[in-house]
This record gives structure tokens, C-alpha cells and sequence, in this order.
């Protein structure tokens, strides 16, 4: 879970997890979405995200094409809704007991 989160803090790796959420894109179409920033730099973008398990890489000749792992999302939902779940419940517990 550490390498997800390290993974996202960056906000076009966030945005790149967006455009390659429903379907696959291959990286040039991705590095296109970022004009202002260069190729490597996408392509170093995509390496950590793949490396932390976010994205699945499929080769065809020389091209690369990406697509976010679905099941790597939910691992990330679940964390976060038992975090929140948890705060909930501190925040009902004190509710409860009253001024």
C-alpha cells in the first residue's frame, strides 16, 4: 500500500490513472494529455505507476499500451473506506456521549 500512495501524491500520475481508468491508451496518446511536460517524464510517470502496481503494461512491436488494474483500485478503496469508517465512528462515538 505504501508504494500506492508514494505513487499518487504526484498529480499527473493521478491524472494519468484517470485517463487510463476505463480503458487502454498507449503512451504516446498518454504523453499527449501533458504538453508541458516531456516524454521521459511521462514515461518515468508510467514506470512508477506500473511499478506500484497501478497500471499493466502490454507491448505490441515497439509500442506500449497502459491500463489502471482494477484490482490494485480496490485494495486502495478498501484502505481508504476502513480508514474513514473508523473516523466515523470515533466522530459517532463522541457525538453520542454528549457535551
Amino acid at each position: 500500500m505504501q508504494a500506492v500512495l508514494e505513487a499518487l501524491v504526484e498529480p499527473r500520475r493521478r491524472e494519468i490513472l484517470r485517463l487510463v481508468r476505463d480503458g487502454e491508451l498507449p503512451a504516446g496518446a498518454i504523453a499527449e494529455q501533458f504538453p508541458d511536460v516531456a516524454r521521459p517524464t511521462v514515461s518515468q510517470h508510467l514506470r512508477v505507476l506500473r511499478g506500484a502496481g497501478l497500471l499493466v503494461e502490454r507491448r505490441e512491436g515497439t509500442r506500449r499500451f497502459y491500463r489502471a488494474r482494477p484490482d490494485a483500485l480496490a485494495e486502495l478503496r478498501a484502505f481508504v473506506e476502513d480508514f474513514w469508517e473508523a473516523r466515523l465512528a470515533d466522530i459517532q462515538t463522541i457525538a453520542e456521549k454528549g457535551p
